[in-house]
């Protein structure tokens, strides 16, 4: 098979898991416990007055008018409007989104560095004691609860030791993104900087013995290889074996591991935006499944699927580019 008939597959699998995606979010929101409307309307609310709100929400209409409804909503880009804020999805989406990609983005890069570097480290020297301290530490920290990390940095950070702390800032409007004047700007950083610690801290914990297990394990086989073998029987430097032949080996699995990381920045931190107060997507998607807001659970989820599914797809055509065997 050429690449053009394997790109061509993998797009009408796309849209195969895109379409099967939609349909399974919007039946599942529809299927949760729970009313929206008790969020904001009082138990004592006339029966006239909540039977407009359900038609003005279009809750009172048979399910397949409102899944036409919901695919309309997507097609425009506009993903429906919140039950809580009266507000378009997509609006509150973008005011959240550069304080997600913030918080992810940095501890998604240090992750993988530091994951990378360590894997590699140990893989290289196996049995030394630095292989023993990576494997050790990637173990427990893989193993954490990331709520339980939170709370103990926030805990010991934020109370005991006061020199970090979570939120966003302190200015110019908490929990907000306007933008300072530029005379403020480097006070600004700092205090973005200070509160975007702790999380990101927690994150990179959490995460990065993953990273770390998975490349020794690449980085083993692959040192034992015949060609490796060779390039030492020709007194070649270590660092041009480790760094040159052995990782350059291993980067199309260590690809696909970064490809889908790299979804994860949009997607957010659910929990860890919601313990450190983060104004981000993941706290917005919490608030929205405590309330039953179905537009604003079926819109975010809508645009991390897609997030994960472009990932997908873009990891799979990079991997089909430096792999050929993988067409077929």
């Amino acid at each position: 098979m050429g690449f053009k008939a394997y790109v061509a597959r993998r797009l009408v699998n796309t849209v195969i898991i895109v379409f099967v995606t939609v349909t399974l979010q919007f039946f599942i929101f529809r299927i949760m416990p729970g009313n929206p409307l008790a969020h904001f309307i009082s138990p004592n609310f006339p029966l006239e007055s909540r039977r407009a709100l359900m038609e003005m929400w279009g809750l009172d209409k048979p399910m397949h008018e409102q899944f036409i409804t919901y695919l309309s909503n997507l097609l425009t880009g506009k993903l429906g409007i919140s039950f809580i804020s009266q507000r378009y999805v997509i609006d509150e989406v973008l005011e959240r989104l550069p304080n997600t990609i913030l918080l992810m983005g940095s501890s998604t890069i240090l992750m993988i560095v530091l994951g990378i570097h360590l894997g590699v480290l140990a893989g290289s020297r196996r049995g030394s004691k630095s292989d023993l301290a990576s494997v050790t530490f990637g173990l427990l920290t893989q193993g954490l609860p990331v709520f339980f990390l939170g709370l103990l940095l926030m805990l010991t950070f934020s109370y005991y030791l006061p020199v970090a702390t979570g939120g966003l800032i302190n200015f110019p409007v908490a929990g907000t993104v306007s933008r300072p004047p530029p005379a403020d700007l480097p006070r600004y950083f700092m205090d973005v900087l200070w509160h975007l610690t702790l999380p990101m801290v927690t994150l990179v914990i959490i995460s990065f013995g993953g990273y770390t297990l998975i490349v020794r394990s690449l980085m083993i086989d692959v040192m034992a290889q015949d060609y490796i073998l060779t390039a030492k029987a020709k007194g070649l430097p270590e660092r041009s074996i480790i760094y040159g032949h052995g990782l350059r080996s291993i980067l199309p699995p260590i690809s696909t591991m970064v490809g889908l990381s790299l979804s994860g920045i949009v997607g957010g931190a659910v929990i860890t935006e919601t313990i450190f107060s983060w104004h981000g997507i993941g706290r917005y998607l919490y608030e929205a499944v405590l309330q039953n807001d179905y537009p604003v659970m079926q819109g975010t989820f809508f645009l991390l699927s897609m997030v994960t599914i472009i990932a997908n797809l873009v990891v799979d055509l990079i991997y089909g580019l430096l792999d050929p065997r993988i067409r077929y």
